[in-house]
């Protein structure tokens, strides 16, 4: 395979590790806290989570003895999920925590996401295999899967699997939902007396899947770096050119971490926090007129150009919106079988019309065509709309132009409107990690390895104080249990990793909240370039600024 000179460079990157695992692994213990609960529903989670439920917190110290660290293990290792940059080198850290306790473990790779377990599909990882991989971006190593393992049929045939391979141990690399598949199956060795243990790795560039303990989930620093530079780039070109306005959609179905994030590093014109429009209970057109305004008013300045971020899942955020969207999953799961009946689009419409509320009704036949039939398109696994397919920024574009054309009518708009779309997504999701993202991803396979070797099971690796420097950083394991509660999936309540929403009262968006009217009315943006990899701290090893406001240090 033809390798880059970049790509030959990085396989040699040593990925920094905290200080509490840098040395023998028989010597790494654990430190133990009070048993915990999870975030709402303790109840109906003890039920489902009768022998994993509310366990300690673990930090990891360098002070200890386990004579079980050096125990001949084979561990298997799943990536799920979409891509985010790191995977990699999670499953470098596991190899080498793994190889250094005992050089004959083995480390079984599953091949195509949690079907490789289920049909028991795999590869063993060797060190010239894993040489071939670290450091760089994307899971071809193994490949991914959105398949859930949720069937009794599927669990007896991980069960199988597990037994059949001789694994001790699992390590799911994915988002929430799928370490609550890890927690699931957790649950489900225990209760069946099998001795595999499971740990999960923080996966998701949306960064939504984050608490006090897990402070980032990996690949949202390589990311909105990639993003921004990208931002960046169009807003040179916006600022040479003067006649272009770009909105852009950027990914975060269930949180604006991303948006909030590339603006606080890129300074658009404008910005929408889904969280805000939320809290506000702000109307599409409300939107709409608060972005015309914006057009209007740099119009007046000669500025006909400008950059607005959009996040890929504002317009479930919208009251109205979120209202519709909610009451179109649940009639195609209860009637699935009836609509798949109807053919064509427009028919399929006006059957939907029929059957919602006297409030989405409405709603859903003022939106345009093209859109309607977006919100009818094949679900995602978990029966929702996929609100990546719904082009948000085209129909802000639209209702935009609109607005402006009848306040040309009247008078109160003399400004030119063009505007041009983006949507970027797949661009963030395999690219080279950041040196952070390249320590961090490492960190945390290293670390899912100490949390198996101390016998624990149930539990996300998480490793702490990550705007430090890697010297400071704290490694350790939190319970899967502590970060769920129950929502609404087909149709009827399961358990499920809350996800993690922009605060309005954190350090992030109340530095973006007071500086976002100056952006809006002058041209303030910043260009971030490159990610880069060899050089000074301050170029190639700064964390996100959401991470520095977030701990207190200066952005």
């Amino acid at each position: 395979m033809k390798q880059s000179q970049l790509q030959k460079i990085r396989y040699t990157y040593e990925p920094k590790l905290p200080p509490a695992i840098r040395g023998d692994i028989a010597s790494i213990s654990l430190s133990l806290g009070e048993p915990t609960q999870a975030l709402s529903d303790q109840e109906a989670l003890k039920k489902t989570f009768a022998h994993t439920y509310g366990k300690p917190i673990a930090t990891m110290q360098a002070s200890g003895n386990n004579p079980q660290a050096s125990v001949q293990r084979t561990v298997g290792v799943i990536l799920s999920g979409g891509q985010a940059p790191g995977g990699h080198n999670v499953i470098s850290g596991i190899f080498d925590a793994l190889k250094k306790a005992n050089p004959q473990n083995k480390l079984l790779g599953f091949l195509g996401g949690p079907s490789g377990l289920v049909e028991d599909q795999k590869i063993e990882i060797t060190a010239e295999y894993m040489n071939d991989f670290r450091n760089t971006g994307g899971f071809d190593i193994i490949g991914s899967g959105r398949t859930k393992i949720e069937t009794p049929e599927q669990f007896a045939a991980a069960r199988k699997t597990c037994q059949t391979n001789k694994i001790d141990a699992l390590v799911v690399i994915g988002g929430d939902d799928s370490n609550t598949n890890a927690a699931l199956l957790a649950e489900y060795f225990v209760a069946q007396g099998d001795p595999v243990q499971v740990i999960g790795v923080p996966k998701t560039i949306d960064g939504d899947l984050k608490n006090e303990y897990i402070e980032a989930s990996f690949g949202f620093d390589t990311a909105v770096k990639t993003y921004s530079e990208l931002i960046g780039n169009i807003q040179r070109d916006a600022n040479s050119a003067k006649k272009y306005w770009h909105f852009i959609k950027l990914m975060g179905r269930s949180a604006s971490h991303i948006a909030l994030e590339c603006a606080l590093q890129t300074r658009p014109t404008a910005c929408i926090i889904s969280e805000e429009v939320a809290e506000k209970k702000q109307t599409l057109q409300q939107i709409v007129s608060s972005l015309a305004e914006i057009v209007a008013k740099r119009a007046e300045g000669g500025e006909n150009f400008g950059v607005v971020l959009i996040p890929e899942g504002l317009i479930e955020f919208i009251p109205e919106m979120g209202r519709l969207i909610s009451e179109v999953n649940d009639l195609l799961a209860i009637h699935s079988t009836e609509f798949s009946g109807i053919s064509g689009p427009d028919e399929q419409a006006r059957w939907l019309s029929g059957k919602l509320s006297t409030e989405s009704a409405p709603v859903f036949t003022s939106l345009p065509r093209d859109i309607q039939h977006q919100l009818l398109m094949d679900r995602d696994p978990h029966g929702n709309v996929q609100v990546s397919r719904i082009e948000t920024e085209k129909l802000l574009i639209q209702m935009v132009s609109e607005e402006l054309n009848e306040r040309a009518r009247t008078g109160s708009y003399q400004g030119i409107f063009n505007a041009l779309n983006h949507f970027f997504g797949y661009e963030g999701r395999c690219a080279f990690p950041s040196n952070f993202d390249a320590d961090y991803t490492y960190s945390l396979g290293y670390s899912a390895f100490v949390l198996i070797a101390n016998g624990l099971t149930g539990y996300l690796s998480s490793v702490r104080k990550i705007a430090q420097p890697a010297s400071e950083w704290v490694a350790g394991g939190i319970p899967l249990t502590m970060m769920m509660n129950m929502e609404q999936r087909h149709g009827e309540k399961k358990p499920v990793i809350k996800k993690a929403l922009v605060e309005l009262e954190g350090a992030p968006f109340t530095y973006f909240a007071r500086h976002r009217d100056e952006w809006a009315t002058r041209t303030s943006f910043v260009y971030p370039g490159a990610i880069q990899y060899y050089g000074p701290d301050e170029i190639c090893n700064q964390p996100t600024i959401t991470l520095r406001l977030e701990q207190g240090l200066e952005a």
